[in-house]
């Protein structure tokens, strides 16, 4: 009985599949002529440069007071010298969190000006596929073989987001 019903499945999934109509979208095509993209990108480099600025001027500090470290006379005491190791060692562990924090603002700060950017893109793509009849339209990452009948919708989502 099972042997019937698989023999069943396998001569019937064929006929199911070539009825539907699949799409392929290359979203990385649609997302670099995004004029929302350029827009993301000029904010992330200003931030990013705020970031950089602000972190050589804190290595500058560390530099300045390592080299003030390394001209304390001979014959100045231990404690002060000791003192003045913990805070270089203090300030480092300030950089390194600063460095920390400001990546994870970066990163924070790009999801948040790219999420709306793929929203569009996602929302063009249903309308795209909804309009079209297609019943999956999938990424073209790398495909191993794609047939005829297949169709590259990037140049429809393209059209429905009004970009060349």
């Amino acid at each position: 009985m099972i042997k019937k019903v698989l023999l069943a499945i396998m001569i019937a999934l064929p006929m199911c599949l070539s009825a539907q109509k699949i799409g392929v979208v290359n979203t990385n095509s649609v997302f670099e002529v995004m004029p929302e993209k350029a827009q993301a990108q000029t904010t992330l480099e200003t931030v990013s440069k705020t970031y950089e600025d602000e972190f050589k001027k804190l290595t500058d500090e560390l530099n300045k007071k390592y080299t003030e470290f390394q001209n304390l006379a001979a014959e100045t005491p231990e404690s002060i010298k000791q003192r003045r190791v913990q805070e270089i060692q203090e300030f480092e562990q300030k950089i390194q969190q600063f460095r920390a924090t400001a990546q994870q603002e970066l990163q924070r700060q790009q999801e948040q000006l790219m999420a709306p950017i793929e929203q569009k893109i996602q929302t063009a793509i249903k309308a795209v596929g909804a309009e079209n009849g297609f019943t999956v339209i999938l990424p073209d990452m790398i495909p191993l073989y794609v047939g005829t009948d297949v169709v590259d919708v990037t140049p429809l989502v393209k059209s429905k987001l009004g970009i060349q």
